[in-house]
This record gives C-alpha cells, structure tokens and sequence, in this order.
C-alpha cells in the first residue's frame, strides 16, 4: 500500500472511530421491565407525504385502514424524519442517531441498476446497535420486510448480521425501483420472481407509446404481494413469543406500478395523461390513477395484517405504528401538487423544509394507547430506538440522540421529556442544514458552496408553510443555531459526506 492510500485509510478508520466515540458522551436509556412484553410492528412507507393518509386531510386517494389505525389510536402532527432521503433515514430510524453523528448520512451507491451490477448502498459498520439488536437482546423475534438500502448480504451491512432473525425484500434500493423484479432476497439467498427482466428506466416517445409498450412494465409478482405474504408468516409463526416486525413497504416510491385490477379503481375518477418516462422510471398510461392505487393497495395489504392480528388474538398485546421515511417525490410521473401531498407546506423529497421532513405518524395499541388522540409532540424518527427502549424495559445503557415519546403514546404528558432543538444535517442537494427549536425552524441551504451562508428562520406556530424569513430580525438566535451545529457536527467518515469541515487531499506522484 503506497503512502497516499495508507494516509488515506487511516483517515477513513480515524473519522469512524470519531462518530462512534463521540456518542460514548451521551447518556444512554434505561428503565424498568414491563409486566408484559408486547408485540411490535412498525410500517416504514417509502416516499410517502405528510397529506397522503385520509386521517391527514388527503381527499382523492383512499387509506381506509390507516385512517382506522388512527381513529382507534393517535395520530401524531409534528413528527419528523431524520433525513429527507432513503438510506440515511433509515440507519437513523434503527440507529436512534441524528444526521451529525450517523454512521450513513447519504444515498451512497454501489453497483448498477442491472441485477448483474446490484451493489447496494453503503454498509451498516460490524456490530451496529439497532432497534433490532436491541430487540433480540430483549427475547424477540425480529424481521426486516421490505427494503433495507443499509447494505448487501455479502457486507457487515447484511440484516441477519443487524439485528434481524429474518430478512425478506430489496437488499439494493436500486433494485426497489421496480415492482417487478427477477428476485428478492430471503436471508442472504436471492429468490427468482416469476417476472422478466425489464429497464423501468427505458423511456417511450408518442409514437411507440402503444399499449404493448405500457405492457412491457407489468410483470406477473408484484413485490408488494410476496412482502405482505411473509410478514403475514412471520406473525403466523411467532404468534405464541414476543415478535418485532419491521415492514418498510417501497410504497408509493417510484416507479409508478401496479396490478391493474388496482389501478382500475382509479381511472376515470382524474384527468389523466400518460407518463412516458422522462423524468425518470417507468412509463406509465394512468400516472396520477397508479399512484393513487399504490398508495390504496399498501393501505389494503395493513388492513389484512391488522385483521390476522384480530384472529390470533394478539390484537390487544400487539403496538403498530405507521410512518414514512421522507417526503413526496419529485420525479417518475409523480404529481405532489395535484394531490396536495404535502398540504400546505414547502418542500418535497430531498429537501429540509417541512415538505420534505414531516411525516405522517400513527400508532394503535386497544387499552394502551387512546383512541382518537392526536398530539402535537415534537418528535423525530430517531426518538424510536429510545421509545422501544422503554416500552421493553431494555436495561444496558446504549448510545443515541433521541428521547422517547412513549409517555406520549400512554397518554402520560406531564412524563414526557422534550427535545431542546432537533437537527438535520443533510450532505445532498447542494448541503443542507436545519435544526428545530420550539417553534423556530432554521434552514441553510447550498452549505458545500457556502459554509458561511446566511440562515433562514421561520417562525412555524406562524408560519407552517415557511413563506416569511424572519433570520434578520433575529440575530440572536442565528448565533445559537451556529452554536448547535458546531456542537452536533461530528466528521463523517466519508469525504462525500462532509458538508461541515469538508477535507481535500492533493494527488502528488510518488
């Protein structure tokens, strides 16, 4: 190994072992044993927006079962992702770390789009502490269906090496962008899908835009339906012990596919125009009648688990939660603006204003939690790991960033702790900063051309949409939010990630 990438190594293994030395400061969460240990089901939808649900306002697409999570539990209105993109969100959700100090903090892509080049994201590091960890730690049985983007199974990413008994779905999110692929993956093996081999991302023009064409993206095995299908065998299997079953769905994420007995359902109801690819995936006659029916087919698919949990009477010791890891997209035929997902506020997929970071949140649990609450909480999706926590009386210290909002769900409010500012730090997209203080919402944007760039601030009991930029009036308070970004920032352990402290090295020859 030459002195440049000898240099280079160290410095990768030093900036890794930074993030995870940091966290030994943080206090970690304890608590008592509960009398029962109930069981836990958390559905992660993928790309789906803060308005998309009936029980948030969504008047064109129907979600029947989610809307009857909510009546019969709570529903949260200022629940957050922790970071407006797949990947990252997702190792924050299991981590129970923030974007200053996650071990992935972007969509880093191995590989192609081609399953002879599937590569994966990123790898969780060896040994990671996760929710499903934690959980087995606890005497659970857990499962991971649905897309995992940490890493393939030939990595220290694999999900049987994090914390999950099973896996079953997409090791690759590049994969995930079709409905009909030639495999999934079941515990490290890839399992044939009797679907051919497509390219969702092959465009059409008018003129080969013939039926047969739109046919080409219709396979024979929805992926949806093989994922409902084994977390319905999980439950079935591990009904007599205490089971956690994470199911994050790739719903409503492009591309814009589904069986057509679905997509029917809708066609008529908008004025639709084909989507013929060119803003990316696959091609579409009915855009606007797919997504809706993506959305209805997923909320379908959670009535059914929530009815198998009703007879096999786990119902009343079983807590489900319902969640998205970021905003509504901005490509593949997708159209956030006529279904008003994201209501009233600013942003979408990718960004940090509230469009982009604000989730739909529901949980249900018959005689814990209350029906027909709805909380104004602030909280973030960081805060699980530490709400599990407690929920299990998990009893070994352990590192995070969140505070647990399970006094929330108990209705117990005068318990429930709160978070000082919550923080974003989000590497994509030109860089991008945010961190939320009571009611103050600072953004920054274009960080990689400007570190020194002026901050926005917002006043969201005022101002949800984030429309007037109060930062000049407010110097103060721009102080303390470059205080807590110097603070929460600690070195990622890839350049690529450094928006704070960026690195840059000279090539010399040897």
């Amino acid at each position: 190994m030459n002195a440049f990438r000898l240099k280079k190594y160290v410095g990768a293994v030093f900036s890794l072992l930074t993030v995870l030395v940091a966290g030994w400061f943080l206090v970690g969460y304890t608590s008592k044993a509960p009398a029962v240990r109930p069981n836990i089901i958390y559905i992660y939808a993928d790309d789906l927006g803060y308005a998309e649900l009936g029980c948030y306002g969504q008047q064109k697409i129907r979600t029947p079962h989610l809307d009857q999570i909510a009546r019969e539990g709570i529903r949260f209105t200022q629940h957050y992702t922790s970071m407006p993109v797949c990947a990252p969100a997702r190792c924050m959700l299991l981590t129970g770390r923030h974007g200053g100090h996650s071990y992935i903090r972007g969509n880093y892509e191995m590989g192609g789009f081609a399953d002879s080049l599937e590569g994966g994201q990123m790898p969780l590091y060896p040994g990671a502490f996760t929710i499903g960890r934690m959980l087995q730690q606890s005497g659970y049985r857990t499962a991971c269906i649905g897309k995992w983007g940490l890493g393939m199974a030939n990595t220290t990413g694999n999900p049987n090496e994090q914390g999950f008994d099973y896996f079953y779905g997409y090791l690759d999110q590049k994969q995930a962008h079709n409905f009909y692929p030639t495999h999934l993956w079941e515990n490290g093996k890839p399992v044939p899908l009797n679907n051919p081999v497509m390219d969702v991302h092959r465009r059409l023009t008018p003129e080969t835009a013939t039926p047969e064409a739109f046919a080409y993206y219709r396979g024979k095995e929805y992926a949806i339906d093989n994922m409902a299908q084994k977390a319905q065998a999980f439950v079935r299997e591990n009904k007599n012990r205490p089971f956690f079953l994470y199911l994050p769905f790739t719903v409503p994420h492009v591309s814009l596919q589904a069986p057509e007995a679905a997509v029917q359902e809708y066609v008529g109801k908008f004025d639709d125009q084909a989507y013929l690819g060119q803003r990316g995936y696959a091609s579409t006659p009915y855009p606007r009648a797919t997504y809706a029916a993506m959305i209805t087919y997923m909320d379908k698919q959670i009535g059914a688990l929530m009815q198998l949990l009703k007879e096999l009477k786990l119902d009343d010791n079983t807590i489900v939660m319902f969640s998205s890891d970021n905003g509504t997209t901005f490509n593949g035929g997708v159209e956030a603006a006529y279904f008003k997902s994201v209501g009233n506020l600013r942003g979408l997929k990718m960004d940090v204003y509230e469009g982009g970071i604000r989730e739909p949140m529901i949980a249900r649990w018959p005689g814990k939690i209350t029906a027909g609450k709805v909380t104004d909480h602030v909280s973030v999706q960081y805060d699980l790991l530490a709400t599990l926590a407690e929920l299990v009386g998990y009893q070994k210290p352990f590192v995070t960033d969140g505070i647990s909002f399970l006094p929330t769900l108990l209705g117990q409010p005068a318990k429930q702790k709160k978070h000082a500012y919550i923080y974003w730090e989000y590497a994509e997209k030109g860089g991008q900063l945010a961190i939320r203080m009571g009611n103050w919402k600072a953004v920054k944007t274009d960080v990689r051309k400007n570190r020194n760039g002026p901050w926005e601030l917002y006043d969201l009991s005022k101002d949800e949409s984030e429309t007037t930029n109060l930062a000049a009036s407010h110097p103060g308070l721009l102080q303390q939010f470059d205080a807590i970004v110097a603070r929460e920032h600690v070195p990622a352990h890839i350049n690529d990630w450094e928006i704070i402290n960026p690195k840059t090295t000279v090539l010399t020859k040897q």
